[in-house]
Formats: structure tokens, sequence, C-alpha cells
């Protein structure tokens, strides 16, 4: 569990959504909440706000064994708002939009707490973090939600262009340059000032992390980063210049290097981060290796000129196991966890 070392700051308040409710969601927040609840942690360091199907939350608590979950006095540090899907002309109807509207309802409500713009939350008492369940980015589509995930519906809330998606785990760190597009589509987004961005951007997340002095590795785009052009020109033109910049800037930068040989290294302990080009590049190593320990983090959010922290679990709504009471909620402590962490370490920062 990650940990929060600040005994004298106030707890920090943490907006969370609840994911696609026929997936994992709903369990790993139960769990996640009970284990925090349960270990002493909840209470010194953070104030949960959960928007959700609010008789789906209680049903599953009470299925787990958790019937006093979301009590009041059982529970003091979390409050559960209940979160439904204005009724438009236009509802789309089938489980699946269903399923991608309440979801995505939740997640913006999670964000309008942060703006404060949610009038279920007091303004003395707007949200510093927000913490997402999974949510299935195919019921989204249905819903006629125009966003392919978390991250770009966020950027844009937030008007920040500038964001990236980072995996944070126990053996590797790993941000990426482009994410949810098909493969054919990669060399063409990858370019120069967005390898920087990625660069930049990951360097400050590390610092945030704790990091005082990141040792960053870049991944090349071809096999064998091109092998001087033998593979591919991207590696050179596209990838080397945005390393050149950084170390110009001041950045511990190497790269381009071999994909299939930089991620070892970083697990060995020589590297802090990798910039992963696309998103297999990035995610396949972190799955097999960190698990249910990973941790997405969006970095570049701001509000106000101060950043915005936005963790969720590594992996998907997991719907084959959902309601069974299998599901791992590593990750999802994890991210609340992490969450709290970097919230207070930008406090200090501030």
């Amino acid at each position: 569990m990650s940990t929060t070392a600040h005994d004298n700051s106030p707890p920090v308040r943490l907006a969370l959504s609840m994911g696609d409710p026929t997936g994992i969601g709903p369990e790993i927040l139960c769990k996640a909440i009970a284990h925090l609840r349960s270990s002493g942690w909840l209470t010194s360091h953070a104030r949960l706000t959960l928007f959700a199907d609010a008789p789906l939350m209680h049903f599953t608590a009470d299925e787990l064994g958790l019937p006093d979950l979301f009590d009041d006095k059982a529970s003091p540090s979390v409050s559960l708002v209940h979160t439904t899907v204005p009724v438009t002309g236009d509802q789309r109807s089938g489980a699946l939009s269903a399923a991608g509207r309440i979801s995505h309802r939740c997640v913006e409500r999670a964000i309008d707490a942060v703006l404060g713009e949610d009038a279920s939350v007091p303004r003395e008492q707007l949200c510093e973090a927000i913490v997402t369940a999974p949510i299935s980015k195919e019921a989204w589509h249905a819903a006629g939600v125009d966003y392919p995930g978390h991250t770009e519906l966020l950027a844009e809330r937030f008007d920040s262009p500038r964001s990236a998606m980072l995996f944070v785990g126990p053996t590797l760190r790993v941000i990426l340059v482009t994410i949810h597009i098909p493969l054919r589509d990669v060399p063409r987004k990858v370019n120069p000032a967005r390898v920087l961005d990625a660069i930049e951007l990951g360097n400050a997340a590390c610092l945030a992390l704790g990091v005082k002095q990141p040792r960053i590795a870049v991944a090349g785009i071809n096999p064998h980063a091109g092998e001087n052009g033998l593979f591919g020109s991207e590696d050179v033109e596209l990838i080397l210049p945005a390393v050149e910049r950084a170390r110009e800037r001041g950045l511990n930068v190497v790269g381009p290097l071999p994909g299939d040989a930089v991620f070892l290294a970083a697990a060995k302990g020589h590297h802090d981060l990798v910039v992963a080009m696309y998103h297999d590049q990035g995610l396949i190593p972190v799955k097999l290796l960190d698990r249910a320990q990973a941790v997405n983090v969006t970095v570049g959010l701001k509000h106000q000129g101060k950043p915005v922290v936005r963790t969720s679990p590594a992996h998907g709504t997991a719907n084959d196991i959902a309601g069974k009471n299998i599901a791992d909620a590593t990750s999802m402590i994890e991210s609340i966890t992490l969450a709290a962490s970097m919230v207070l370490r930008n406090r200090q920062h501030a």
C-alpha cells in the first residue's frame, strides 16, 4: 500500500466514481473501502465521496458481508452520493448503453466535485483528486459518449491538452505517447512534440511520486529502435529530436532504445521511467510484471493552476467474474492510497 507520512496534514478529499455497473467496479470499491477502513488508514488520511448507483452499492456491500459499509456512523469518512442519469429525448435503449450512461455520469460528477460544479459537494469540501473504477469503452460508445476513455474526457474537462497516461507499479513506471488508437495510426501520431510532452510530463510525475532525479528511458517505435534506419526512419526522425531537446532542458534521458530490452533494464532498476510509444508496448510489461498492484495515473491535469490527481486500477471491467466475489481489489486500494499520497506531496510543493 502506498504510504502518506504527513501526520499534520488534513485528510485528503477524494472523489470516486463507480465505473461500469455490470463489471467489478462496485465489488472492488466495496472491498477497498472496507480494507482501508479496517486498517485505520481511511480515518487518518482521507475523506471519500463516492458517486454511484446507491442501491447497487448497498446490494454489493450486503453480498460481500459488509452491511454497514455505507452507514454514516460506521463509515464517517465515506459519503455515498446516489447518481442517476437525467432523462433526455435521445436516450438510447439497451443494457449496454444504459451501463455506459450511468458510468459516464458518475465520472462527470466526480469531475464536477473537483471543479466545484456539483451542488451535492459544499465549496469548503471540494475534492482534490479523482479515483475511477473501470469503465467499458464499448458501453460508452453505445451510450453515445464521444470519448474513447477516461483520459481523453479528463483532458477536455480540465482544459489540459498536455496530459498523458502513466502507469505506476512496484517494478515499473511507464508513460504513453499515444493511447487509444489503432496500431496502424501510431507512426503518424508520434511526433517530436508529443514525445517531448510525454518525457516532461513523466519527469514531473516522477518528482510528484518522490523520485528526486528521474532517469528516463525512451523506447523506440521499430524493432531494435530502427537499427540506424534499417528497420524504419521513425526513431531517428520522430523520437531522437525529442530526446535531444529534453537533454538540452536538463532532463536525464536516454533513447530511443529497443522496446524488447528497455523494460527489462527498467525492471532491474536502471531507469525510473520508460516512455512507450503506443498502448500495448507499455501495457504488456506493466501487466506482466506488476499485475494487480499497477495503477493508472492521468498526468498533466490542472485546475486553477494547481495539479489535479486522477488514478484508476490498471485493469478492465472483468465482466466475466462480476458478482462472483472473486475480484482482486489490490489495484483499487493502491489507486486510492496513491492518489492521497500524490495530493499530499502537491500540497507540500505548493
